[in-house]
């Protein structure tokens, strides 16, 4: 007896994808971590959101009116991943003295804002100013894509940070705030290596055919498919991290008070 599913690679990395994230949920809420990561709980609502949109709104709207909804969910949910950064660098150092606070805070973004200055081309000034519908739109993608950049590059070096010190500030390789940055750091990280390929591609292997281009375009489509099984990894890795609960939990399942965990570090 032969099945035949007939599910296409992206369809399937969707139904998982999604899936993940709200099973992922369940456990934010079922036990209780809501309250302690409201920003990142924020970030899965809100990708979540932007999964399904894409799925029941596409095809069904004018092109540009789906541009706007789409890009519009993108600043929102960079800026959102903007405010998990900082909550989970805050829970993770809560305990460092304010001035290696503000070092290590300026350090990072001046790092990430040179990645982000000399990584890719920038459109031109006209284009940014250009008094149209279509200038907008690309002005607000162009700050989501630059904004996104960002965290990832801020991302991997707080969670190098954390896998370094954390454990005299709280934040163990056990911990919830450890665990989740390491999953925010593996995306980030494959998000800029499919990045990066895809721009060496873009400027080394022109296409002269059209034999030629379709491998590009199948390139792509499979680096695009690894990152996606990837994230879904990482979904993963947040499911089993944060249903089992740290070290030093109440008898009750609940976490203990950050300052308690800081105390016994």
């Amino acid at each position: 007896m032969h099945f035949n599913f007939n599910f296409t690679a992206i369809q399937t990395i969707w139904t998982l994808t999604f899936a993940a994230l709200l099973v992922l949920l369940i456990v934010l809420l079922g036990r209780e971590r809501i309250q302690r990561f409201p920003w990142f709980t924020a970030s899965i609502v809100l990708l979540a959101l932007r999964l399904l949109t894409s799925k029941l709104l596409f095809g069904k709207l004018p092109q540009m009116t789906l541009s706007e909804i789409f890009i519009v969910l993108a600043d929102v949910l960079a800026v959102v991943s903007v405010m998990v950064v900082v909550e989970l660098a805050r829970q993770a150092f809560a305990g460092a003295p304010r001035n290696q606070w503000i070092a290590n805070t300026a350090g990072a973004v001046v790092v990430a804002g040179a990645v982000v200055a000399f990584w890719g081309p920038w459109p031109a000034w006209k284009t940014l100013t250009a008094d149209s519908q279509i200038a907008q739109l690309r002005l607000m993608q162009l700050a989501a894509q630059k904004l996104d950049l960002l965290t990832n590059v801020v991302t991997i070096e707080l969670a190098a940070l954390v896998v370094l010190f954390g454990r005299r500030f709280g934040a163990g390789w056990r911990s919830h705030t450890q665990r989740i940055l390491i999953g925010l750091s593996t995306a980030a990280i494959g998000q800029l290596a499919v990045l990066g390929i895809l721009q060496l591609i873009a400027l080394r292997a022109a296409p002269h055919s059209q034999a030629e281009y379709e491998k590009l375009i199948g390139l792509r489509e499979k680096l695009l498919n690894a990152n996606g099984v990837l994230y879904v990894a990482v979904v993963l890795w947040w499911i089993v991290s944060l249903w089992i609960d740290e070290p030093g939990a109440n008898a009750d399942g609940a976490e203990a008070p950050m300052e308690t965990s800081q105390g016994e570090a």
